[in-house]
């Protein structure tokens, strides 16, 4: 699929983050057409893994499921922070790997074309005091070889090459943007009056790897994730959207549920200003939504499945009882107390 495709796709599941969709859509096109060339010319290419750099709950391991679902490849994701707490770093690599087998029916070839998603990984930078075999820096080196490409020996004996498999990083990076307000404050890029101050300002304000450096991660560990996007905050009107747009929102899902029941749900567009409203207030970004949603929907999914007459249901507000309307014998409803 062309990379304006795959950004396609990814509107209908996912709300904002446009310049991170292109970026990683481009990243995941160039990443299988390598693979694809390399198997017919016989040249090998460089690997570009991927860098998502953003606040929690602001999509990226949403997208990341997203682009496996629609490429059919095996998906696994894990976090950083549980590699940094085990002394067996290499067993949990392993264990990773046969996750992603797992999800390839077993299929080692099919595996070793695969996705794998490492979120928190800004956690694993060096903090003073730590013993080297346990310090979040042992954890990055020992992640180099397999992001690069080596192959892996897996408990019942097989191995993996993970040559193709894309590794995509995520993190919130919390105090990145001090560090590139400072080494970005002269600018490092000379203008002149007919550059385009656009295409300027965009290298000018992206994430640069001596930034990576000075917030903790080493060189050889940066130089395995050249592609880096990042991710913005969610605002008010994106979590709205969120709630009730994609495809599979769980506005939607509850819509159909209902649904099956013979009932109707309608709510209220302030409903959804509202829980966004709260969700800000949990600094979580989206993660909160379906949290808050789910606890309005309760009351009703209690009472409605021993109420065959309902035949609609209505909230008007996050602070109001819902309202029930009796189904009719003609197909009209009317409300019910």
């Amino acid at each position: 699929m062309t990379p304006s495709a795959i950004v396609g796709h990814l509107d209908r599941y996912v709300i904002g983050q446009d310049e991170a969709k292109k970026i990683l859509s481009v990243a995941v096109y160039a990443h299988y057409r390598k693979i694809s060339l390399s198997a017919e010319k016989g040249d090998a290419f460089a690997k570009s893994n991927v860098l998502l750099i953003g606040p929690s709950g602001t999509g990226k391991t949403l997208m990341c499921e997203t682009l496996a679902r629609l490429l059919s490849v095996p998906f696994v994701s894990a976090d950083a922070t549980s590699l940094a707490q085990t002394k067996y770093v290499n067993d949990e690599i392993e264990a990773i790997l046969e996750r992603l087998v797992d999800k390839a029916d077993s299929s080692v070839e099919k595996a070793s074309l695969g996705i794998v998603f490492i979120d928190e990984i800004d956690k694993l930078k060096a903090k003073s005091g730590e013993f080297a075999a346990t310090s979040g820096e042992s954890v990055q080196h020992a992640l180099l070889k397999i992001m690069e490409g080596t192959p892996v020996k897996l408990r019942n004996g097989r191995y993996i090459d993970t040559t193709n498999i894309l590794f995509i990083c995520g993190g919130a990076f919390v105090g990145l943007e001090k560090i590139m307000s400072k080494t970005h404050s002269f600018g490092f890029i000379a203008t002149s009056e007919g550059d385009n101050q656009s295409i300027l300002e965009r290298l000018n304000s992206r994430v640069k790897p001596t930034d990576l450096f000075e917030f903790g991660l080493i060189p050889e560990f940066t130089g395995r994730l050249p592609v880096v996007a990042s991710f913005g905050q969610l605002s008010k009107d994106m979590l709205v959207r969120i709630l009730s747009v994609p495809q599979n929102s769980i506005y939607r899902q509850y819509v159909a549920m209902l649904r099956g029941e013979g009932v109707e749900l309608k709510i209220a567009p302030r409903v959804f200003e509202q829980i966004a409203e709260i969700a800000l207030e949990y600094k979580t970004g989206a993660r909160s939504l379906r949290g808050i949603f789910e606890e309005l929907v309760t009351p009703i999914l209690y009472v409605v499945p021993d109420n065959p007459e309902i035949g609609r249901v209505e909230i008007g507000s996050l602070f109001e009882n819902p309202r029930y309307f009796k189904r009719s014998v003609q197909g009209a409803t009317s409300e019910q107390g």
